[in-house]
């Protein structure tokens, strides 16, 4: 492709070089450069690619774009400065694969909480309809019946183009995409074509980069304002930021929650251990669904999930038996356990908000106790550990404290500073005391993972109910800088089989 087509769109400030030659791909990981090929420099958390433009060149790079003053020109190469590399990586992949989003169906969800289990929701929905569905997301990136590992939400710019362009040469009509705040700052979605948008909510996280909640909230506005464009937004009516969302940006809204004002709302709820049953009000619409998951917060993305079809004028039957064929998301309250054996959930929760939100739905099926295994990531934002301890304290009969991906830190260190959230004047037990006749309402520590959910499983009783929250899908555990195989879902499985065959109780 000429290297002065792909240049179409992008601020360009200066030139060294002839721009009319061919490119033969493009790299922003010089490790991938190949003859021909044009390499973008993009600044990362830990790697700043300025400082890999010789490499790229050595590997066959024709092309260098950059966006640091400081950089100097590299002989017998063409070098382009831009005002912003990302942006132009965007602009770049986009002409490359010939604005792949322009030719379907696309989707954006963004939020701290239900990104997920609403993009599975709408793909469900969606292929009742009949169409071809394409995802990418937390637990993977999948489509046409293949799925493939997903090392971010939102795959970087060049990777999601390439992404959506096989998709769309594959047959796919709609994709739809978690929308990470990251994403949207690090700008790997600008320049794509979204048909709507949809706004789940707002909670502390991510604050060790966005270091605010204001910050954090102005990031998904970006969304919305930048991105979005005049397209519908699908948004959360009951969320504070939701609420404060509806009267800052302009563009066509839909609002979803449990209040009558709202657009789209449920009457007639029945939540139980066995899912949800309700009726949906809509615009000019009014029918019943039914779903396998479990809790308040889950008809919260049910919810989002039918603003969004009825939007895109899918028919109320087609909703209805999307919604009602999704019987489990992975790792989100997930149940592990089966007939005969104390409910054991699995849960992606790693957030206070969605900490809280899981254990209180629980609680509204509680018939004696609720015990909860969770920790906190290393590495991440520490100012959400102290809330993460006082609400597992709060909201259970035992909180086991744990590991969670310790990553870098000392696991003993991040255990120390959810402690630090827990009232004074919570009984702390020792591991043994649980194990001889636990009592009374309290929390332990057991910092080893496997140890802490078989402890949870061995002394739980057939009416207790048992969360294991944090990590949800995720098959590994990072200790260091290494990822061993660890999957929450395995382990309470080798628990429960321990349990039945006479394990300690």
């Amino acid at each position: 492709m000429k290297l002065s087509h792909l240049l179409n769109g992008i601020d360009v400030l200066g030139v060294t070089g002839d721009t009319s030659g061919n490119i033969s791909g493009i790299c922003y990981d010089s490790r991938k450069c190949q003859e021909g090929s044009i390499f973008v420099a993009i600044t990362g958390a830990e790697l700043n690619g300025h400082d890999f433009v010789h490499d790229a060149v050595k590997r066959g790079a024709r092309c260098v774009v950059y966006d640091e003053e400081k950089a100097q020109p590299v002989p017998d190469v063409v070098c382009i400065q831009v005002r912003d590399s990302r942006l132009a990586l965007s602009s770049l992949a986009k002409n490359f694969y010939d604005n792949p989003s322009r030719d379907i169906c696309l989707i954006g969800v963004t939020g701290t909480n239900g990104k997920t289990t609403v993009t599975y929701l709408l793909e469900s929905v969606l292929k009742s309809a009949g169409f071809s569905v394409g995802v990418t997301g937390t637990v993977n990136y999948r489509y046409g019946g293949t799925e493939f590992p997903a090392p971010n939400t939102t795959p970087e710019s060049l990777d999601l183009h390439r992404m959506l362009r096989e998709m769309v040469d594959g047959g796919v009509t709609h994709v739809v995409m978690e929308v990470s705040s990251h994403a949207i700052d690090l700008k790997r979605i600008y320049g794509l074509e979204y048909n709507v948008g949809i706004f789940t909510n707002l909670s502390q996280e991510h604050l060790d980069y966005h270091h605010t909640m204001e910050e954090y909230f102005q990031v998904k506005k970006s969304f919305f304002e930048d991105v979005l464009g005049s397209r519908p937004a699908i948004v959360n009516g009951d969320d504070p930021w939701g609420i404060r969302l509806l009267d800052e940006i302009r563009t066509p809204i839909v609002t979803f929650g449990m209040g009558k004002s709202c657009d789209v709302s449920p009457t007639d709820v029945t939540l139980s251990m066995n899912g949800i049953l309700a009726k949906i009000l809509g615009p000019d619409s009014r029918f019943p669904v039914s779903s396998a998951m479990v809790g308040k917060f889950n008809l919260y993305n049910i919810l989002a999930a039918v603003a969004t079809a009825l939007s895109l004028g899918i028919p109320q039957e087609h909703i209805r038996s999307g919604i009602q064929a999704l019987e489990t998301v992975p790792g989100r309250l997930e149940r592990v356990s089966t007939g005969g054996e104390p409910p054991v959930f699995v849960d992606y929760a790693h957030t206070g908000d969605a900490l809280r939100k899981v254990l209180e739905n629980l609680s509204d099926f509680k018939k004696a106790k609720i015990i909860t295994v969770f920790g906190c990531g290393g590495d991440r934002d520490r100012t959400k550990r102290p809330g993460m301890g006082k609400i597992a304290a709060a909201l259970s009969d035992l909180a086991i404290i744990t590991s969670d991906n310790p990553r870098t830190e000392d696991p003993l260190r991040i255990i120390d500073e959810i402690e630090g959230g827990i009232e004074v004047g919570s009984t702390r037990y020792a591991p043994e005391d649980i194990t001889s006749g636990f009592m009374g309402k309290g929390y332990t520590i057991v910092a080893d993972r496997r140890t802490a959910i078989a402890l949870a499983v061995s002394v739980a009783d057939d009416s207790d109910i048992v969360l294991v929250a944090g990590k949800g899908h995720e098959n590994y555990q990072i200790i260091g800088t290494r990822k061993f195989p660890f999957d929450d879902r395995v382990v309470v499985k080798e628990a429960l089989t321990t349990r039945r065959k006479g394990g300690v109780h």
